[in-house]
């Protein structure tokens, strides 16, 4: 199963294999791609990833997690992405984008910070400004734009990071977000910033091409997020144009799960079940097998993350453990 087509919107991906968004710390301090990107994105589409993620970029220069994050806040920077999508295209790849906005953990030296509630991150984190309701909206339209230069660099889907600790994330949890107005306190509240964003991306992008929004499942403390709350914050969206929901978890304050191969299925599971929305679920995921139980455990695609930055061809690999004949690319093919 883990070498069958998934299909969503008018997106159809020949396996269920996914190298999700992974920072390379590689961009010039401007937030534009480098050869670096462009080696990195093409070689995995010749292993024959079905979809590839390009890793979290800034929808502004201060919603980058580092100096060195890629960022499509510029036209310039979208002209430097195309020659990576198209190359992986012609791979035979497809290929999303993750759009996102660091809040709290953006670490550019002169950026001003902000986040729902102005908590730090930890103690070697600056404290946030917590931000008005106008500058709430100024973001939201930030994605919108960033999803438009998307859209014309030639991605085939795009995915809005509301995970790992970022700043949509931050709404959407009650230990970083205490705010008492619209934006805080009840599940509808939190995840009215997530949705305005889904909503705007939505509005302009093609009908056709598929939303993804990452999030993170478990915040590993008490009174933090769990499975079920996440579900609930989703359902309340999902109408707005919500595809497919990406599971990750933590990050949203430094606490440290007990991690192992596969720690986040039962996560994407639950949402699944919850939602009724296609997920992609993942964790330390190293062996074929392990991903051929997974799918058919009802997850529709399984991410790899450390274990395709080894490997570029491990989906080639993989293929031949389950005994499944794929196509190589023909320069390869000598190879097989």
């Amino acid at each position: 199963m883990l070498f069958t087509p998934f299909s969503v919107r008018e997106l159809t991906l020949k396996n269920r294999i996914v190298m999700p968004p992974m920072c390379m710390y590689s961009a010039g301090q401007d937030g534009q791609a480098t050869d670096w990107h462009f080696v990195h994105y093409v070689s995995r589409a010749v292993g024959q990833a079905g979809l590839i993620i390009v890793e979290a970029t800034g929808i502004e220069s201060a919603g980058r997690i580092s100096a060195n994050d890629l960022g499509l806040w510029d036209d310039c920077q979208m002209e430097k992405l195309k020659p990576v999508v198209a190359a992986v295209q012609q791979a035979g790849g497809k290929i999303a984008i993750q759009l996102n906005h660091a809040g709290r953990k953006c670490e550019v030296a002169d950026a001003q910070i902000v986040a729902p509630s102005a908590i730090a991150f930890s103690k070697d984190y600056r404290v946030p400004k917590a931000l008005s309701i106008d500058e709430i909206a100024q973001i939201v339209e930030r994605f919108q734009l960033a999803a438009q230069r998307a859209v014309k660099a030639g991605f085939d889907a795009i995915e809005i990071h509301g995970a790992h600790g970022y700043l949509l994330n931050q709404f959407l949890s009650p230990l970083s977000n205490q705010r008492n107005d619209q934006y805080g306190g009840s599940p509808d509240n939190r995840v009215r910033m997530l949705g305005q964003v889904v909503e705007a991306v939505r509005s302009v992008i093609p009908a056709g091409m598929p939303l993804f929004v990452r999030v993170s499942a478990h915040d590993y403390e008490p009174g933090g997020n769990t499975p079920e709350s996440i579900a609930e914050m989703v359902n309340l969206i999902k109408g707005k144009g919500v595809d497919v929901i990406h599971v990750s978890s933590g990050a949203v304050t430094p606490s440290i799960p007990r991690v192992y191969p596969g720690y986040q299925i039962g996560f994407a599971v639950t949402i699944k079940e919850l939602t009724g929305l296609p997920v992609i679920g993942g964790g330390l995921i190293t062996e074929a097998l392990q991903a051929e139980r997974i799918v058919k455990a009802n997850v529709d695609m399984v991410f790899l993350a450390r274990e395709l930055l080894r490997n570029p061809y491990w989906p080639l690999q993989a293929a031949k453990e389950l005994g499944i004949d794929v196509s190589w690319p023909v320069p390869y093919e000598r190879a097989k």
